[in-house]
């Protein structure tokens, strides 16, 4: 049995920046604050969400390490650490590791992309070099790359690789992790929690959860109790919000959605830029409706 490294709503936490580009920490700090106070279980830094592709190293490792200080244990702090340079998530990871991180996230290599050979390779390199818990993160979408159940079975090998968040929409494959390892799966989708959930997953790793800790959190501790019922109605209820927190390249609709509701997380870094006012309007008018609008 592998330790679990949270159950529950994980945020994938976003990276707030200044007029000129630069990070924020003050008003990270305050983010840090709301998550823990609004229920959230865990906290995902320097992931798709927190625009890692688009910061330095040094950026990257303060990130990290002022995440995990102002945290000071109250919940883990899961470090992304993936890329499509194995040597160089090595590095990353061992930095993460002596920043005090909890865990490790490793999305699949992109653009260069690889075989399923060589992601065994890959993730097994990356957890040979470290002693903290890997969630593997398949979103094909996002990399080109799928990983296969066989990949999974074989990286299961692996004592420190403990769990997989699915991104890949595909809730057979899901079940087929849950039938054929023991990894905990956590969904990477916030229109897929309570499903699955109900295959056994953990928890969510969350877009959502930047506007909505509370109820994120509580949508999957609903399916933590077994009342699917309950937290299926509440999916349902935020289901066009966290929708149209897709609308556009995450995170910039969720930036502009937490701008909305006063957060002050500024814009998102060049290449991604803010997203047409019907857009804008659209998302809106969905958080109008939750009451998310100052």
């Amino acid at each position: 049995m592998r330790n679990t490294i949270f159950t529950g709503s994980a945020v994938a936490i976003v990276t707030p920046m200044n007029e000129d580009g630069s990070i924020n920490y003050d008003i990270f700090g305050e983010l840090i604050e709301e998550q823990i106070a609004g229920g959230t279980d865990a906290i995902v830094v320097c992931g798709t969400t927190g625009e890692s592709a688009a910061m330095t190293d040094d950026e990257h490792k303060e990130c990290i390490r002022f995440c995990v200080e102002k945290t000071a244990k109250r919940v883990p702090v899961i470090a992304g650490t993936g890329s499509n340079d194995t040597a160089y998530a090595i590095q990353l990871s061992k930095e993460a590791e002596e920043l005090g991180a909890d865990a490790l996230l490793l999305v699949t290599p992109y653009y260069n992309k690889t075989s399923q050979k060589g992601l065994v390779a890959h993730f097994s390199a990356i957890a040979d070099s470290v002693n903290l818990p890997i969630i593997l993160y398949n979103v094909p979408s996002r990399t080109g790359v799928n990983i296969s159940i066989e990949t999974y079975k074989e990286l299961a090998k692996k004592e420190n690789i403990v769990a997989v968040k699915e991104a890949s929409g595909n809730i057979s494959a899901v079940a087929k992790i849950a039938a054929e390892t023991d990894f905990d799966i956590y969904s990477g989708n916030d229109d897929q929690i309570v499903p699955i959930m109900s295959l056994g997953g953990k928890g969510v790793i969350s877009v959502l959860a930047n506007c909505m800790p509370k109820e994120t959190h509580d949508i999957a501790a609903y399916c933590l109790s077994g009342d699917y019922a309950k937290a299926a109605e509440l999916q349902l209820k935020l289901l066009e919000f966290a929708n149209n927190l897709f609308i556009d390249v995450n995170p910039i609709p969720v930036k502009e959605a937490m701008n909305i509701m006063g957060k002050n997380v500024g814009q998102c870094r060049l290449p991604l830029i803010r997203s047409e006012d019907e857009k804008i309007a659209k998302l809106f008018a969905s958080m109008e409706k939750l009451g998310l609008t100052k």
